[in-house]
């Protein structure tokens, strides 16, 4: 009987929630950013389906919204940017050098990293892009010849990593300018540090929301020709 409720699709999207929401309200019950409610959903979904023997099918059949739900999300931080529109006139260049810098950065440095640890190419493929959202990441990767299902995993370790940590790198180094932490969390986590930068405040959120979409523009650029340039450096 309970096996066959798990391959209505209403199972999924109800276990989903539910766990969201429980591991939500611990979170802001205990204030506590290692009590990151994406990254212990998942992990309670996992352990919770292979207990119960219960098929990934079954469950992904409800789930299988939330995928869809990803482009409008990300469309939707357009609103706070709106809202703020006012500071990216002001700060665009800084804005702009910054995110690109950084992207670059990023890019590099984790494919020489691969590199060394001599990883196979669809891998340093599918792991480049891991920096931004979901949507935009995973065209990046088949645009280089990787592996989408290792991308989503990379781009959520990579998420839940800044949103678990990023708040405690700002009070380490004394980083207390909305802008940047905004646009930190959104240059190096996307969706999922947008989350937390949500939390920290509106500015946060709205220049982390515009971080998503200019790292994405400017990994679709460069993630190509970086990763061309690593595959010769592989040889």
């Amino acid at each position: 009987m309970f096996f066959e409720l798990t391959k209505d699709p209403l199972f999924g999207m109800f276990l989903t929630m539910a766990a969201f929401i429980f591991f939500r309200m611990l979170s802001v019950r205990f204030k506590s950013s290692i009590l990151n409610p994406t990254i212990f959903s998942i992990i309670f979904i996992i352990v919770f389906l292979n207990l119960l023997e219960i098929p990934y099918e079954n469950y992904y059949k409800g789930s299988e919204i939330f995928n869809r739900m990803i482009v409008p999300a990300t469309v939707a931080l357009a609103v706070p940017l709106y809202k703020n529109f006012h500071i990216l006139k002001r700060y665009y260049k800084e804005i702009l050098l910054g995110i690109g810098i950084s992207t670059l950065l990023l890019l590099i440095i984790l494919g020489l990293i691969m590199i060394i640890l001599n990883m196979e190419e669809k891998i340093i493929a599918s792991v480049l892009p891991k920096s931004i959202t979901t949507a935009i990441a995973i065209g990046v990767s088949e645009k280089i010849n990787g592996l989408p299902s290792i991308t989503v995993v990379a781009v959520i370790i990579c998420g839940n990593i800044g949103a678990i940590f990023g708040e405690l790198i700002f009070k380490w180094f004394k980083i207390e300018h909305p802008i940047a932490q905004g646009i930190s969390l959104g240059t190096t986590s996307h969706a999922i540090g947008t989350s937390k930068a949500v939390e920290l405040g509106e500015i946060q959120g709205s220049m982390s929301g515009l971080a998503i979409i200019i790292t994405g523009i400017f990994t679709v650029l460069l993630a190509p020709l970086v990763y061309a340039l690593l595959i010769l450096l592989k040889i």
